[in-house]
């Protein structure tokens, strides 16, 4: 069998990721999107109601794939709980180092829509990094870490700060900082005996 053609409503959700993610989603216009979908406007609009619902489903597209990938990085490194979450920044900061490389798109979209919290993007972005949060926590109680919640967190808000600054200095080098620091906490957490010397 051959590979399935994407539908109309995938093409149109593939050209919002790409011109989204490039150039931010209040400079590009329903007319860019369409275009880059090869749609008319009319049927762009058959599928979403609304350009808030086009900038919602963009950040609905890359919430599974994401966390897909940072459980795989975790699952693939070696060594102690601490070194697999000292991992997913590594990988981070690798593509960080690519010049399409523009942050995280949660995070920059929730900047750019900050003054509307109720927007349908800003609520699945949100859920997004409670979802990534949420299974940090496990992987840490899975370890036998009695703070896995707000240990959890605290990664979660030195992932994020990372975004902030590689994005802000164009340096990668703050992925890997904030990683070393991640896994001094979660190394620090660990039960003794199964903490890294």
């Amino acid at each position: 069998m051959g590979p399935t053609t994407p539908s109309t409503r995938e093409r149109i959700i593939a050209a919002a990721s790409k011109l989204f993610y490039s150039e931010g989603v209040r400079a590009v216009s329903v007319d860019a999107v369409a275009d880059k979908a090869g749609v008319t406007k009319r049927t762009l609009y058959y599928h979403f109601k609304s350009k808030d619902d086009l900038v919602a489903a963009y950040l609905e597209g890359r919430d599974q794939p994401n966390l897909a990938l940072f459980r795989r990085w975790f699952s693939e490194a070696e060594g102690s709980v601490a070194d697999k979450v000292r991992s997913i920044f590594h990988h981070l900061a690798v593509s960080a180092r690519h010049p399409k490389w523009k942050g995280c798109g949660f995070l920059r979209t929730s900047a750019e829509l900050a003054n509307m919290p109720g927007h349908p993007a800003i609520k699945v972005g949100a859920a997004h990094k409670k979802r990534f949060e949420g299974w940090l926590s496990e992987m840490f109680e899975s370890e036998g870490i009695a703070s896995a919640e707000p240990l959890a967190r605290q990664v979660v808000l030195l992932m994020d700060g990372a975004f902030a600054a590689g994005l802000l200095h164009r340096d990668a080098s703050y992925m890997e900082t904030a990683g070393d620091a991640a896994f001094a906490l979660v190394n620090a957490a660990v039960p003794t005996k199964r903490r890294r010397r």
